[in-house]
């Protein structure tokens, strides 16, 4: 009752596009400053709305889209601006005033979603899902999906000791590279869509 190399190919597919690795920066960029217990909770609540946007997708994703006539290229560059705009803040050292964002719940946009849930690894469940035709193999598509959100849970949780080692002075440098990083991840999400709709036509 479970697929071994279908949850493998999945897992290791969703691995690459969320990327635990590359969260941590980012993570660490937009929870600066604010508490270690606050900051626990949005870690846990990041990986909640990922899980729960992909979860609707996987079971509805067709539907959704094609009742509000949007195609998977229009959603990649949609989610490419949103992140390109948030990169530029990081960049800018906007978010270092905590007026901006001391009552803004990052871990709903953008580590939520676009990050973490983002038009790759939507469109990447909602293939899986269609292509699982046996109980086993559906099984193995959600275990996958159930798995790299463990580890992105992991990931980020214990990324917060970081913090305890590179102080404030760190935390800044961390901001200002995750911004570069998110920004070449949001041209690079723009261009994919472009390229898709530009194929299409």
């Amino acid at each position: 009752m479970f697929d071994v190399a279908v949850f493998g190919s999945l897992f290791l597919t969703l691995f690459v596009i969320m990327d635990p690795p590359g969260i941590t920066p980012i993570f660490l960029a937009l929870t600066a400053g604010r508490p270690a217990k606050v900051q626990k909770r949005m870690a846990f609540q990041a990986v909640c709305v990922a899980g729960g946007v992909i979860t609707v997708f996987g079971l509805l994703g067709h539907q959704i889209l094609d009742y509000l006539h949007v195609s998977v290229p229009a959603l990649m560059i949609a989610g490419g601006l949103l992140l390109l705009l948030i990169a530029l803040d990081l960049l800018t050292g906007k978010t270092d005033e905590p007026k901006q964002t001391k009552d803004v719940n990052v871990a709903l946009v953008p580590l939520g979603m676009p990050l973490l849930a983002g038009p790759g690894a939507i469109v990447s469940v909602i293939l899986a899902v269609q292509k699982a035709g046996s109980v086993a193999t559906q099984v193995s598509v959600w275990a996958a999906i159930l798995a790299i959100h463990v580890v992105l849970w992991v990931v980020m949780r214990y990324s917060l000791l970081i913090i305890r080692v590179i102080k404030d002075g760190g935390v800044v440098l961390v901001t200002r590279l995750a911004g570069m990083m998110l920004s070449a991840i949001a041209v690079q999400q723009i261009i994919n869509g472009v390229t898709q709709v530009i194929r299409g036509s």
